[in-house]
């Protein structure tokens, strides 16, 4: 029997799943992926017929139970590097850091923070955590590593890899006028452009519970406390459960 059910309401397919690896495979990377586990088929069954639940505006920060019940690791069969980045900002404007997250054919392998900035927003911490998440995604491809890259901003997304080819086109202006953080986005996009061809980007929901996505809100958070303008490794052991109990963004 299986321990938890899979709810996908948002996904390459929906349904009700009994194991993670497949319910991944259907959102992993999928725009605005709704799903959520729950411990009884009577359950799922249930929220699955009662439709997509309305979005949340924010997000209470996750508590230990609810992480060690919701929290998916990648599954073991996906082959390559993978890459998760997010910024952070507290408050908004105020205090802004960026995380990265580095696995490798599934397993954890680094975890990085920083770029702190005492005047920054949502918007320039997760434009930062892209640009230089890109810059790992092109040292990896480089060296002959399949590479997927994945953000929770869709703004950084569409700023990095739609919006800015058009942009630049023009100029850098756009008809609506300034472009906000166009120093950071000529930045990003300039490494897009390099690897576009290689490179899969991805947008990721925010606290759905997805491993990678909630190491790099963590370490978004711990680059605002720890104040270093610039981006480190992690020197901590990479124990998943205890950074997950770290502050959350």
């Amino acid at each position: 029997m299986a321990k938890k059910f899979y709810v996908v309401w948002a996904g390459r397919q929906t349904g009700i799943f009994t194991d993670w690896a497949t319910t991944q495979r259907h959102v992993h990377g999928f725009p605005a992926a709704r799903f959520k586990s729950f411990e009884s088929r009577a359950e799922a069954e249930q929220a699955f017929k009662a439709g997509t639940p309305p979005l949340p505006g924010r997000r209470s920060a996750p508590t230990p139970a609810r992480l060690a019940a919701e929290i998916h690791a990648p599954s073991a069969d996906i082959q390559g590097v993978q890459i998760y980045c997010d910024g952070a900002c507290d408050p908004n404007p105020g205090h802004a850091g960026s995380g990265i997250v580095v696995y490798r054919d599934g397993r954890l392998m680094e975890l990085w923070y920083g770029l702190y900035n005492p005047n920054g927003t949502n918007n320039t911490a997760e434009l930062n955590a892209l640009h230089r998440a890109l810059l790992m995604a092109e040292s990896n491809i480089a060296a002959g590593h399949n590479t997927r890259l994945f953000c929770d901003s869709v703004y950084a997304i569409n700023c990095v890899s739609k919006w800015a080819h058009g942009w630049k086109a023009r100029g850098w202006r756009k008809a609506g006028g300034e472009i906000k953080n166009l120093g950071i986005i000529q930045d990003a996009h300039a490494v897009y452009a390099r690897i576009e061809p290689a490179i899969e980007l991805s947008h990721v929901s925010a606290h759905v519970g997805t491993e990678g996505n909630e190491l790099a809100d963590r370490m978004a958070m711990y680059a605002v406390t720890q104040r270093d303008k610039e981006l480190r490794q992690y020197g901590g052991a990479l124990d998943i459960k205890a950074i997950l109990r770290m502050r959350a963004g």
